[in-house]
């Protein structure tokens, strides 16, 4: 298993039970599919540098995680199609010896 982080924001106008959901939806892609979640940091809302979808902010959140490759491309395929995500970034972390 190779170690992920994925920072990803959502609209800022959803409601906090939806905003929940869909944190949790993503999180059990990870564990369904045997990854590990190390950390989930839920930065709240922040401004952002420059407006995106006619949006001056977003609910961030950061999630350090284990698994094989092909589970962090599905998260990407999935915050893709997703129209609450805003924009998202999964980076492979390095391991240190």
């Amino acid at each position: 298993m190779r170690a992920y982080e994925c920072v990803y924001f959502v609209r800022p106008d959803m409601e906090e039970e939806a905003l929940k959901a869909l944190i949790a939806r993503f999180n059990s892609i990870i564990t369904d599919a045997n990854g590990e979640i190390e950390k989930i940091s839920e930065w709240g809302k922040r401004r952002l540098a420059y407006e995106v979808q006619d949006y001056r902010e977003g609910y961030y959140v950061l999630v350090q995680f284990k698994s094989e490759p092909d589970v962090a491309k599905e998260l990407e395929r999935l915050f893709k199609i997703s129209d609450d995500v805003m924009r998202y970034l999964v980076t492979r972390m390095e391991e240190v010896s």
